[in-house]
This record gives C-alpha cells, structure tokens and sequence, in this order.
C-alpha cells in the first residue's frame, strides 16, 4: 500500500528518473528538494545525490501545484496516499525547500503493543522523529476498529494518520477520521470528538501543546480510552518537559516535615507527582521493531522522582512475527539513592578515615584541598560546591567567619552540593546527578549573603562541638566517657533492630549527641527520630517503612 508511483509523479522528472533507476525505491524514507543544492533521496542506510545539477526555484514551484494546499504547519499531502510534502519558505514566504516524505501502510507493527492496546488502557507512544510512530498508530487505529469492533474517532491533525482528502486511506480500516483545519485548534477538535461522536477510543498523533495535554486528561476522565504519540525519546524527557509533563501526572515542589524528611533521607524540598497522570502505559520505540514498556505510568514517575531505578520491559519483534522480551533497568537512573540528611560529622566520616593510635597509625594522604595540616586540626576542611549561589560571597564568608568550608570547582570533589530553593526546584540536570551519585544537597532559601552566612554556621559550630566533645588528644576514644557509653548504646540498639526488634527508644542525651546517634542509624540504613522535650529528648531507632 506504498503508491510510489503517486509519490514520484508529483516530483520532478528527471528525479523522478533517477529514483526508478536506483532500485531502490522501496526502501525510500523521503526527498529532499532544496533550492540551490542536487535532489537527496534518503534511505535507512545513508542518502543518495540524484543527479548533479542544482534544484531550481521552477522546479519547486512546480511541485507544489502538483501537491495543493498547504496548511498553518507548511505540510500537505498527496490525495488517498499516505505522503507528506512539508515546504521550507524564506522570510517573504516563497518556497525554497521541500521534504518530500514516503507514508506507508505497514501492517504488523502493532504486534509489539497489541496487548496493551487490546487491554482498553490509555498508551503514549514516544519516540524521535521518524522512528514510526506515525506508522505504529495508523495500525493501531485499524485493529481497534476492525479486528475488535470499537468505535474510533482519529484526530488527523496534518492528514498524516489518515491521508490526504476527504476520503480516509483504506489503511485505517473502520475508524473515522476528523480533519483539523488549523493546528492551533487541535484540543477544540479532540473534545468535539468525545462530545459529538460517542467513541470509546481516540487516536491523535503528534500532542505538543498545554491546551492538548489539559483536553487529552479532560477525556481519559470522561472513560474514554487514549491511543496517542508525542516528541520524546523517553518517560524522563516527557517529565522534564513543562509543556508536556501533565500528560505523566505533572510535578509540583513540596515541603516535608522534619520527621517526614528525615525518614526518607531526602532534602526537605522535594518534587511529587501533582495528579494522576493521564497514559496508564508509556511505549518508548527505540526502533523500529523494538520498543520499552512501562507498564505502571504513575508508579514509575514516583520512583523517578525519589531517585530509584525504573523497571522498563524490552519487547523485540523477530523476523518470524514473534516477540520477545526481557525486563531491564531504566540506565537514565543507574542506581537506587537516598540523599543522606546534612550531618558535618556524617560528611567528614564518610571521606576521613577515623584516627588511630600511636602504635597503630599509618601515614594519611593530605587532602588536596586542605589548608591546615592534619597534625594541626581534627578535621580536614569540608569541600563545598556552590551551585546558584554566588561564589565570591561564599568565599569571602568563609574568610570572615573562619568556617572549616573549601570551596571546590566540581560537583565530583565535594562533600556537600548547595544550592538555592529556585535552582532546586528547575531540577536541571547538575543537581540530578548529584543526588544520583549520594551527595548530599544543601537548598538555601535564597543566595543572599545572610543565607551563606547562616549555612557556614553550621560548620563552625560542629566544628567547635567536635573540639569539646570529639576525640580526645591521643585520637584513642572520645574524651567524654559519656559520649562513648552514648554510642555503644546507639549501635546496640542498632544491633537489636536489624535482628528483628521494631524499634528502640534511647537515653536522653544532647543534641550534639543525638545527632552521632542519628548518624550511626542512618548508615545502617535504618531510621531515627528525636522524641521528647529538652532535657529527656532521646533518639528512637526504628525499622525502615517498606
């Protein structure tokens, strides 16, 4: 169902020629016609010069009087084929470029997806442009309609599912198609649909607007099933893009409660999914014959969103019509992470290896960073990364308040990642790679120097903190028996719950305390909080919710 020869006529002769003279034809994906440059023929493989001589502007023209109307989107079509000519104008609006884009019926392509299609759920095809979305979704339309008698309704914006004309192409089968006279109006024409037609599915291609985004949820509340593409190559692409995050349930910022944050080890600012979103089941096409699935669209955005890997189904279609697949990991998201709470001694311990005795130390590498010899200090500076935040100011706090805080170029040499509350909430992609990698991120309200100052406090008193209470001149043990006896208690109840206790409650102690305590709980990966008020405030030590 190709019509080549409907697609050759309307091209220039002597193209027209050399395209039947390569042999070729059936693999053809489009032509290329740009004033001032030789015709291109291109194919899966690469591209094909037809001819020397350069396209001239009476050759253009020619070709565009063969085709006919061109709507608001410069596409048109070829009447009862599946072609597409879209034309490229200079500024006074003449033609001086055509793609020239081969439709085909392909039938078989659905089998990759006919389940889920089958199963009345709502289906997103994503995929980049030329991959075969399109072609995917003109299948599906024909099996829902013929092979399972539903009534579908196809919003044609640019006569592509379709065809060109009024007559639809044979290669929808039963479905009707509604024809959109301006590109612009798409979302008008989707709730005419459901409101004029009674469907029980409706196909649309090419969503890339907030008005479609906000019709196409306005349906799938009405009960009506949503066969539907847009631009992206994959679920992550759909949420980080403003336009189109909504059809995966949108995103909003949210404040945790203290206790909320700290059991989830995460920052108290956070992204959640604002709504249900409106696809059940995402399709990436990676090619051809091979897509991802993801079946559970509104779980799988939650785990992005905190971080954790997402589990997508490979399908793979063979040369015998059989499919195959396998269930992988998401490689946008390599590794399951929980940003640990901001503890200075948590972020010292975790880069300084506890001091040993006389008897038993060994030579320590100096930190390239430091500015104090190790001898000189019981703890190396803390490497900090500003992002946002003005680094001259973080610099010149640093002098002023004498905060044990270096300043480092690169998110990879930190300690800790800081940031400011609007920064944060953009999620650009720095700062997802930072929580991927475990390092702990820091949001300041806003990037003033008051801001700065307040954070590098933190520092300076843990700092002195661990002075008074830290370890003692000889690096042996804790200088407060009281501190030690506090810890042995914390790592025995430690002990206790991961053998099966639910939870233990502590001794009151100090905040300083309290806070080692809640530092030895969380690189057992179990979770604590603070019960009680000063002086009986203790820490509590509890399994993880699952």
């Amino acid at each position: 169902m190709d019509d080549l020869d409907g697609f050759i006529s309307v091209l220039p002769d002597r193209v027209a020629r050399a395209l039947v003279t390569t042999d070729r034809a059936s693999e053809l994906i489009e032509v290329v016609l740009d004033l001032g440059r030789p015709p291109e023929a291109r194919f899966p493989d690469g591209f094909l010069e037809l001819g020397q001589d350069e396209v001239t502007q009476a050759e253009i023209d020619a070709v565009v009087a063969r085709v006919g109307h061109f709507g608001d989107d410069n596409r048109a079509g070829i009447e009862r084929t599946l072609h597409r000519i879209s034309v490229i104008r200079n500024r006074a609006g003449d033609p001086v470029g055509l793609t020239c884009r081969v439709g085909r019926a392909v039938f078989g392509s659905v089998r990759l997806i006919e389940d889920l299609v089958e199963s009345g759920k709502s289906v997103l095809l994503l995929g980049r442009p030329g991959v075969g979305k399109t072609t995917m979704l003109r299948e599906v339309a024909r099996v829902l309609a013929d092979d399972l008698d539903k009534r579908v309704v196809i919003v044609d914006t640019s006569n592509e599912i379709a065809g060109d004309g009024d007559v639809p192409h044979p290669a929808i089968g039963r479905a009707r198609r509604l024809q959109v006279a301006n590109t612009s109006l798409q979302h008008r024409v989707m709730i005419e649909a459901v409101e004029n037609h009674t469907p029980e599915v409706i196909v649309i291609d090419e969503m890339g607007t907030e008005l479609e985004a906000l019709a196409a949820r306005t349906i799938a509340e009405r009960g009506v099933q949503l066969v539907a593409t847009a631009h992206g190559n994959t679920l992550a692409n759909l949420v980080s893009n403003p336009t189109l995050a909504d059809l995966a349930g949108g995103t909003q910022t949210v404040t945790l409660g203290d206790i909320e944050a700290r059991r989830r080890r995460t920052q108290k600012t956070v992204l959640e999914r604002s709504h249900d979103p409106t696809f059940d089941v995402i399709v990436e096409i990676q090619e051809r014959n091979q897509v991802g699935v993801i079946h559970d669209v509104a779980t799988a955005v939650d785990r992005m969103l905190r971080g954790i890997t997402v589990p997508i189904e490979i399908r793979t279609l063979q040369p015998d019509g059989t499919v195959e697949s396998h269930t992988e990991e998401n490689r946008e998201l390599e590794d399951e992470f929980q940003t640990a709470g901001f503890d200075v001694e948590d972020v010292r311990r975790s880069r300084v290896p506890p001091r040993r005795s006389a008897r038993t130390a060994t030579p320590r590498r100096r930190d390239a960073h430091a500015s104090v010899e190790p001898e000189q200090s019981s703890a190396a500076p803390v490497r900090v990364h500003p992002f946002g935040v003005p680094q001259s100011t973080i610099q010149m706090l640093i002098q002023e308040t004498g905060a044990p805080v270096t300043v480092v170029k690169s998110a990879a040499d930190a300690d800790i990642f800081v940031t400011t509350k609007s920064h944060y909430s953009r999620r650009p992609t720095v700062i997802r790679k930072a929580e991927r990698d475990g390092l702990p991120v820091y949001v300041l309200r806003r990037g003033t120097a008051e801001q700065v100052s307040h954070f590098l406090r933190r520092f300076k008193v843990e700092d002195h903190s661990h002075g008074a209470n830290g370890n003692g001149a000889n690096g042996d043990q804790p200088a407060d028996p009281d501190m030690q006896e506090a810890l042995d208690e914390a790592q025995l109840a430690v002990d206790q719950v991961m053998a099966g206790t639910r939870k233990i409650e502590l001794s009151p102690r100090s905040s300083y305390v309290r806070r080692l305590q809640h530092g030895l709980a969380a690189r057992n990966n179990l979770g604590s909080s603070s019960t009680g008020r000063e002086p009986s405030r203790r820490v509590v030590i509890r399994r993880r919710a699952r």
